[in-house]
């Protein structure tokens, strides 16, 4: 199947978690003749909540339609729930998208801008519980695909999500290539230690323990943008 042509594009906000964004662009990347973008606000460097920047190459109002838009998360994605500009930039390009993406916590950024009500989706660990407020169906795995709607769980999941992308845009004998250039084989030091599952009880409490504030604020973004779901003359304004 060729892609030729594909315009792909990734959403910036300040305090997006890098590697959310920077994995699946280096997967995407792969795609014959795609053209990749990296889309915000203005073109002014978006610093990432590790401290990396980011330089977008396109804004929300030059940018062309995309065939593929993905947002990442990070602690950056409660104040894009928020951002009315960006918001309305996933809206206006949704209905010519043939894919509607995220990673981790970008999954609360589409579903904030109603677009995942009614899909199943995934996000991390800590946001799971969350998304069933927006009216998406939580369903747990590194990847989750329902119809157009593809979904990556908690940041080292957005490698998973770009092979799966690459996969069903060019066909799998591609994503085996790519996984294989990029030495894709997870072999974690504390096998069991990166999902609450497989943690021990004490790693679980300390994570929750010092993301309680986080979760706090969390609960408060959820709230007001669940509200203005609810009064769509509003989630424009």
């Amino acid at each position: 199947m060729s892609e030729s042509g594909l315009q792909v594009g990734f959403i910036l906000f300040p305090d997006l978690m890098h590697l959310d964004f920077a994995g699946p662009w280096d997967v995407l990347a792969n795609l014959p003749g795609a053209t990749l973008h990296a889309v915000a606000r203005d073109l002014s460097p978006v610093r990432s909540s590790s401290g990396l920047s980011v330089v977008p190459g396109v804004t929300f109002a030059d940018c062309p339609q995309l065939d593929l838009i993905c947002v990442p998360g990070g602690p950056g994605h409660l104040r894009a729930m928020e951002d009315p500009a960006l918001l309305d930039f996933l809206r206006r390009q949704e209905p010519g998208c043939r894919f509607v993406t995220a990673v981790c916590t970008g999954a609360l950024v589409l579903a904030a801008a109603g677009l995942l009500t009614g899909y199943e989706a995934t996000t991390h660990w800590n946001s799971h519980d969350r998304l069933a407020r927006f009216g998406a169906i939580p369903k747990h795995g590194r990847v989750v695909v329902d119809r157009n709607r593809i979904t990556g769980g908690g940041v080292t999941a957005g490698i998973d999500f770009g092979l799966t992308m690459l996969a069903a845009l060019q066909g799998e004998a591609l994503a085996r290539r790519v996984q294989l250039g990029i030495e894709y084989a997870p072999e974690p030091p504390f096998p069991g230690a990166g999902s609450p599952e497989g943690a021990d009880e004490a790693t679980l409490e300390a994570v929750r323990e010092k993301t309680a504030p986080y979760r706090a604020a969390m609960a408060e973004v959820d709230a007001r943008a669940a509200a203005r779901l609810d009064q769509p003359s509003a989630a424009t304004s």
